[in-house]
Parts: structure tokens; sequence; C-alpha cells
């Protein structure tokens, strides 16, 4: 199984979706709320070289979005 992390924010539509999705993927993540957590933002702002949110890092592979797609081919599920 992947290690999936998901960096967000409580106001982030984008994020919500992305969550939701991985729950009905059955896919376990962590994640970091960037609002209230500034060290993992500072960490994350500085491997993807984004600031916005959703990113999501699948076994360090950073995602600065949500591809729903491309997160589906790297997790080999439809």
């Amino acid at each position: 199984m992947a290690n999936v992390t998901i960096y967000t924010s409580p106001t982030c539509s984008v994020c919500t979706s992305a969550k939701k999705f991985f729950k009905e993927k059955n896919i376990s993540f962590v994640e970091y709320n960037v609002t209230e957590d500034t060290a993992k933002a500072e960490e994350i702002a500085k491997k993807s070289g984004a600031t916005v949110v959703p990113i999501i890092d699948i076994d360090g592979t950073i995602i600065a979005g949500f591809d729903q797609k491309r997160i589906a081919q790297m997790l080999g599920i439809n």
C-alpha cells in the first residue's frame, strides 16, 4: 500500500473532493491542515515549490492539486 499524505486547508473544496475520493477508494492517508500546522506548510512548500492546496504526496511523488486520473494511475485503482 502506498503512503499517501495530503496537505489541506479547511476552506478548500478541492481538498474535500480529494479526501472523499481517497475514502471512497479505501485509500489510507495522513492529512495535515497547513493553516494550523505552519511547519508542515513550510515543509511541503519547500518540497513542492507550490503554495496551493491540496498538495498530495504519494510515496514521495508530489502532486499539486487534485489530478484524479494521475492519482488513480499511481495507486493502481479505477
